[in-house]
């Protein structure tokens, strides 16, 4: 799925998507709405999320959106995500955000591991591929450095610690390549 579901509609204006884009926090807003969103407010700082009160600092505009670029109102707010992501999407955020980004990014992750037609960069998919293998062969490794067989459940830390990591990791990398697709320079 890279567009909003089926049968929603923008919480912004209460009407069908024109020019859709997903936030970080996975709500779908039209493009055009989300940008007069940030326009009423400080342009010094990213907008928040009018459903969750979060901030976003990413907008990713769904591939039907790219394919519109054509119609000269389409381009025009796709540039105006561009700007938006070049000057908030590749901040470095804080842990909470991080945290807080992190299933928006592994779902998108996912999808597009698994569908053929996205074009994930290979270094890209071979360090995504790396991380989960190492972070699996050592969960699973009887080597560690708080042995489950000494402490019991507190030995399991270690292992959901270095799962955390890996996921931020895997996480990073992919919103690097978002902020690279979607407004990079």
């Amino acid at each position: 799925m890279d567009g909003p579901p089926a049968g929603d509609i923008c919480s912004i204006c209460h009407g069908r998507f024109n020019t859709p884009c997903q936030a970080n926090c996975s709500h779908w807003f039209c493009g055009r709405c989300i940008m007069l969103v940030w326009d009423h407010g400080s342009p010094l700082q990213p907008c928040k999320c009018p459903l969750c009160r979060r901030q976003i600092t990413l907008l990713v505009p769904s591939e039907a959106s790219a394919t519109q670029q054509s119609d000269p109102e389409v381009a025009r707010v796709l540039n105006n995500i561009r700007n938006y992501n070049r000057h908030f999407g590749g901040n470095s955020t804080g842990l909470n955000q991080r945290l807080q980004d992190l299933p928006f990014l592994l779902r998108r992750l996912l999808r597009e591991l698994l569908n053929p037609q996205r074009s994930l960069p290979l270094v890209i998919r071979a360090r995504v591929y790396t991380a989960m293998f190492l972070s699996v062969v050592y969960t699973v490794s009887p080597i560690d450095i708080i042995p489950e067989a000494l402490l019991g459940l507190f030995g399991l830390m270690d292992d959901a610690f270095i799962l955390l990591i890996c996921f931020l990791y895997v996480a990073a990398l992919y919103r690097s390549v978002l902020h690279n697709r979607h407004g990079g320079t």
